[in-house]
């Protein structure tokens, strides 16, 4: 679709004014913006409880009310996951390793990790850093264009450097996300 931000604006405009449940979505979101930010001030517990409520009310009803659709979407995310955990654009690579990258800077500065996290934090990263560097190392020497996709994902070892730095940052993910949980529960529970 060649057009521009002003005619996709006025096509989205158009649509929410087109029908009876698309005014009623737009009136009800407005509302619920509108007390959000009334409730900056007054910092209510029992409003934040009842707009999660509404918010999570409003997802299963959506999930329930287009539960075929929902499944097809659900699928189409998983896919597209795996996709590119198996397959990533070089684009998607270069911002993991920015990413990861950032993520040792903050371990380098983190006076909250402990020595352990450290370590595990510089072993994972230096990792997938020696990945990388076999990946353009490989790419170069070959004589690969890091644009053409198919030409990339041809040559097996390009594909596995890939694919483990992927496995290694997903790891890491995991692995943080839990050892965050068990940080939290610890302290709370102490």
């Amino acid at each position: 679709m060649n057009s521009s931000f002003f005619d996709k604006l006025i096509l989205v405009l158009k649509y929410l004014f087109s029908s009876y449940i698309t005014i009623e979505l737009f009136i009800f979101s407005v509302l619920l913006f509108v007390l959000l930010i009334i409730n900056l001030k007054r910092k209510s517990l029992a409003i934040n409880i009842g707009f999660v409520t509404i918010f999570v009310g409003l997802l299963l009803s959506v999930v329930i009310s287009y539960s075929d659709y929902v499944k097809i979407c659900y699928k189409s995310l998983i896919k597209g996951i795996m996709h590119y955990i198996y397959f990533p654009s070089t684009i998607v690579y270069f911002f993991i390793i920015l990413f990861v990258t950032c993520m040792i800077v903050y371990t380098i500065f983190s006076k909250k990790l402990t020595k352990f996290k450290r370590i595990f934090n510089y072993t994972i990263f230096s990792l997938i850093y020696l990945l990388f560097m076999l990946f353009i190392t490989m790419s170069a020497s070959n004589g690969i264009n890091l644009d053409d996709m198919k030409q990339l994902y041809l040559n097996d070892t390009i594909l596995s450097l890939v694919q483990m730095s992927n496995f290694l940052l997903l790891f890491w993910i995991i692995y943080t996300f839990f050892y965050r949980l068990y940080l939290y529960f610890r302290k709370k529970y102490d």
